[in-house]
């Protein structure tokens, strides 16, 4: 298992020596956040009260350049009052990527100011807060149309080939936990569907480009009337209505998706316009990433949340595409 006690200890043991780097006192407690892609720390400093985030890279994923692409764009956004989301936090030499040995691995690491919240609470306000943001992801996309991308700027593509075709970044879903021949066989008719009505539906400039592709509840932070948005982490090259299946990830199956696809659509509305066709294409969308997903728990089975979805995930991913091809097909 990729992260074990040992290898976690490891990792904590490296941000723990960047510490100072970022002016944290040798009196600041550090301890695990999250494991998902990445590993995720926060210092809290008793001598200031100061708190810092700082997430560890998992290696082989994105290049250097990937990263501090990332960060131009989140800079960028705060810079025009887009969204509120943290701060990156340079070193003390400028430099807003930093390095370490886990003992096996180089390990990148970046770091972030806190922002403070909890995330939209399923039962009570989930609805009313994905309306507010289909107004953060109508601005986000105005601004992504308009943004001069700085020299050398790159992200990773998320289309169709990259999200579930042959060069798929999380894996072939063909490997999904507990896959039968006959759910292979309906996620076959609906991968060809998907890549027919992928293709029919296009890339063009009106409907793809720099998105943050991950808005899902967790990387939500509700603070009084205020919606942050953190994790910028999968943010790439996409169709802009991908946020909203991005959006809903592991939760694709709920009844409350209607509701969130609606309060979502009517929060973009209020900012920007959004063409008919796009809205029509989201359950094409949520389609499209459930199989992603279901790709991503069997090659990220290590990781907390691979373990609690397992493949009573993979089962449902099979539903929901023989619902798709009965209402799409």
């Amino acid at each position: 298992m990729l992260y074990d006690e040992d290898f976690l200890s490891r990792l904590a043991a490296g941000v723990q020596g960047l510490g100072p780097v970022w002016g944290v006192s040798g009196d600041a407690t550090l301890r695990l956040l999250t494991i998902s892609e990445n590993a995720t720390f926060l210092f809290e400093d008793p001598a200031t009260g100061r708190k810092l985030v700082v997430r560890v890279h998992r290696p082989d994923y994105h290049t250097e350049a990937e990263i501090l692409s990332e960060l131009a764009w989140i800079e960028a956004l705060r810079a025009e009052g887009v969204v509120a989301t943290p701060k990156p936090v340079a070193a003390e030499d400028g430099a807003l990527l930093q390095r370490f040995s886990d003992g096996d691995s180089l390990r990148h690491a970046v770091a972030f100011e806190h922002m403070t919240g909890r995330e939209p609470d399923a039962e009570a306000d989930r609805v009313k807060w994905y309306g507010a943001l289909g107004e953060i992801n109508a601005r986000l996309h105005g601004h992504s149309r308009r943004w001069a991308r700085p020299q050398g700027f790159v992200r990773k593509v998320w289309d169709f080939d990259r999200i579930i075709g042959a060069g798929a970044h999380w894996g072939d879903w063909r490997q999904a936990l507990g896959l039968t021949a006959d759910g292979r066989a309906v996620l076959e008719r609906v991968h060809r569907l998907l890549h027919e009505q992928t293709a029919a539906y296009g890339t063009g400039a009106d409907r793809f480009g720099l998105v943050h592709c991950d808005m899902r509840a967790a990387n939500l932070l509700v603070d009084g009337e205020r919606l942050g948005v953190i994790d910028f982490d999968d943010c790439g090259l996409s169709w802009f209505a991908y946020d909203f299946a991005a959006a809903i990830s592991f939760i694709e199956h709920e009844p409350v998706v209607p509701e969130l696809m609606e309060a979502w659509l009517d929060g973009y509305r209020r900012t920007a316009p959004l063409a008919a066709e796009q809205a029509a294409a989201l359950p094409m969308f949520i389609m499209l990433r459930r199989i992603q997903l279901t790709a991503w728990i069997a090659s990220h089975a290590e990781t907390p949340t691979a373990r609690s979805m397992g493949t009573a995930y993979t089962d449902g991913t099979v539903a929901l595409a023989e619902r798709y091809l009965s209402e799409h097909g």
